[in-house]
């Protein structure tokens, strides 16, 4: 809802998400994954703007989602890449 609502505003040309799916006892952890993943290429192709998956997992350990924390950074610069590219277009 979040990321649809800010799609939404004009003034923003594109949303960075960011986060961890960390495994639990069931493959939950794989069900929510495909899901976020197919939502928000879906809200990117309905407003025709950028929405990089930043979020970790699924199968993650805590340690390992703590470990990917610096990558944040590389979804943040893909979005503002791709809002340039869209620009020059």
């Amino acid at each position: 809802l979040a990321v649809k609502r800010l799609l939404q505003m004009k003034e923003i040309d594109g949303v960075v998400t960011l986060g961890a799916i960390v495994q639990g006892e069931t493959a939950h952890d794989e069900v929510i994954a495909h899901a976020v993943a197919k939502a928000l290429t879906e809200l990117s192709l309905e407003f025709g703007k950028p929405v990089t998956l930043g979020i970790s997992g699924p199968r993650m350990t805590m340690e390992q989602a703590a470990a990917r924390i610096p990558r944040a950074a590389d979804a943040t610069r893909a979005c503002a890449e791709l809002v340039k590219r869209l620009r020059e277009r």
